[in-house]
């Protein structure tokens, strides 16, 4: 009778425990990854940077998101694309808004249905142009379009590959803004030429990167010299 009862007990147990894994399977798959992603919105969404207050003014925008400006210079320093040109290229790609993505197109005028390319983030940077640039840098799973510093970098490192195959200089936002919307096969197949809509944004990008340029000759100094063991005059902009 007490094995009976034993062995009764134990049915019941390893029943009790089936049903509580079936559950696990069937629910508790689905609830980790609402967690998961309900984290991934927190960290890379409402967790993102406002846009700045005052994007006419890059002096301002560095002094509204400081740690920009640390971006911004490293990627010059390792790519070459001047800051001012760097800032002028997001404010006219994401209006620095690091979620931005191109309006989806309308089916039969009324549906929401795809977006016309695949760019996404601060820069822009359309799937294949990004994947190509995980790949040179040999980029970690936290590198994301999203994130003002990758997106700095990854605006230097276009520009970058702009310089080295089409001679475009440094110096001229202009034409480099063109190969960088147009591609660089556009750019060297000119395909720019028939397109005045583009080639007027880029003479504003331009007209925009040399205005930021002379802003943040005015104020570059208190961005080297931000933090609490760096101090005037040891600290300058012509560093």
């Amino acid at each position: 009778m007490w094995r009976r009862r034993t062995r009764k007990s134990r049915n019941i147990r390893n029943k009790r425990f089936n049903v509580w894994r079936s559950r696990i399977s069937w629910y508790g798959l689905p609830l980790l990854g609402l967690v998961i992603g309900t984290w991934a919105t927190l960290r890379f969404s409402l967790l993102a940077p406002e846009p700045p207050a005052n994007p006419e003014n890059i002096c301002e925008i560095f002094r509204e998101h400081t740690v920009w400006y640390d971006y911004a210079r490293a990627s010059e320093e390792k790519w070459g694309t001047p800051i001012a040109t760097q800032l002028a290229f997001v404010y006219y790609e994401s209006s620095f808004r690091s979620h931005a993505r191109p309006p989806r197109t309308r089916l039969w005028g009324l549906i929401p249905w795809k977006r016309p390319t695949t760019a996404y983030g601060y820069a822009q940077a359309l799937d294949p142009a990004w994947g190509e640039y995980l790949v040179a840098n040999d980029a970690s799973w936290r590198t994301v379009r999203t994130d003002m510093q990758y997106a700095l970098d990854f605006v230097g490192w276009y520009n970058h590959l702009s310089n080295r195959e089409l001679g475009i200089p440094f110096s001229a936002p202009r034409q480099l803004y063109l190969a960088y919307h147009e591609g660089r096969g556009g750019y060297a197949r000119r395909s720019f030429e028939q397109k005045p809509a583009i080639q007027s944004l880029a003479r504003r990008v331009q007209n925009r990167a040399f205005r930021y340029d002379n802003q943040l000759k005015q104020c570059e100094a208190e961005f080297q010299c931000w933090r609490w063991y760096q101090f005037w005059p040891f600290c300058k902009a012509d560093d």
